[in-house]
């Protein structure tokens, strides 16, 4: 299959990447991206939120600042009550209004299955561009949010979770990564991403590929959300886990004191996840510091980039 080709695309199909971007001058380039699912939380309006936090978050994580939006929709207009679809849709317009983002229009479908998303244009300079391929040697590995949404959503819909955990979970997925994103702008990053469906170490293995490095994680320091451990326990571990483990097992190497849980944690597909940020030894505490303090309490430094030929993560 051949795709079209513009000298002025930064980062395109050659690539697996977080967005496209495309050059406009020497000074401005677009970042655009699209994103849209199926109802993770039964309340419409959280879902709307979240599924608008997710979205946005591809062009926060290639270091951008997200302008404008247009609404994706599929809505089974005979089995559902039109109201269910106003609440998601506001709950995508306030979020995006928290972005400072416009929405400039969209497009819906009638669909047996409801979805919903966004597709999303930022502006970036095209010598400020993140990608998941820069990786250096000796770069520390700092994630800003908790793993296992994709466990404690399973536990939601096997209707075992408490409001309380519900609450908590729908408001960590509904958080955007625009202040982690704006801070940090002050620091060389050399890479990024954001942590979604793959799981950490899906996207991590993206990162690491053709690299010439690579990663070691330290897997006491990664922060979870703690219920998450006694659903993954009961067997509430999303397919999907499964199936990233499958597809990058041979990327990942365990230690035996690397328990279970820890394994499916770290494979866990994430909806609205934190990003992951890549810079170096000297400047990382810093750059934790200024997170901690600019309202990103969960960053945490999880590991480092390591000369390894093999390309190969490394969980101890």
């Amino acid at each position: 299959m051949t795709f079209p080709t513009d000298e002025n695309v930064i980062v395109g199909l050659d690539r697996a990447d977080d967005a496209g971007v495309y050059r406009i001058n020497d000074d401005l380039a677009l970042i655009q991206t699209v994103d849209f699912f199926t109802p993770i939380v039964d309340d419409p309006y959280w879902f709307g939120q979240i599924a608008a936090a997710n979205a946005l978050s591809d062009v926060y994580a290639m270091g951008g600042t997200p302008k404008t939006a247009m609404n994706l929709v599929g809505f089974p207009l005979g089995e559902m009550d039109i109201s269910i679809l106003r609440a998601i849709i506001q709950g995508g317009l306030d979020k995006i209004s928290e972005a400072g983002v416009v929405l400039v229009g969209g497009h819906s479908v009638e669909d047996k299955e409801l979805k919903y998303g966004l597709s999303v244009t930022g502006f970036i300079h095209p010598e400020r561009v993140l990608t998941k391929k820069n990786l250096e040697k000796g770069d520390r590995l700092i994630l800003t949010k908790p793993l296992g949404t994709g466990i404690v959503n399973t536990a939601i819909k096997g209707g075992l979770a408490s409001p309380d955990v519900i609450e908590r979970v729908t408001h960590l997925m509904a958080r955007l990564n625009r202040e982690p994103a704006e801070i940090m702008d002050r620091y060389r990053v050399h890479a990024c991403t954001d942590i979604t469906g793959f799981g950490l170490l899906g996207h991590l293995a993206e990162m690491v590929l053709d690299s010439g490095y690579g990663i070691r994680l330290e897997s006491g320091k990664i922060p979870f959300i703690s219920e998450a451990r006694e659903y993954a326990q009961m067997g509430f571990v999303p397919a999907g886990a499964y199936r990233n483990r499958e597809f990058r097992a041979s990327m990942t190497s365990f230690q035996p004191s690397v328990d279970r849980f820890l394994q499916d944690l770290l494979f866990d597909p994430q909806t609205s996840g934190g990003l992951l940020i890549s810079l170096s030894e000297k400047d990382a505490p810093d750059l934790l510091d200024a997170l901690k303090s600019g309202g990103v309490p969960d960053a945490v430094i999880i590991g480092d980039v390591i000369a390894h030929r093999g390309e190969k993560i490394f969980v101890e």
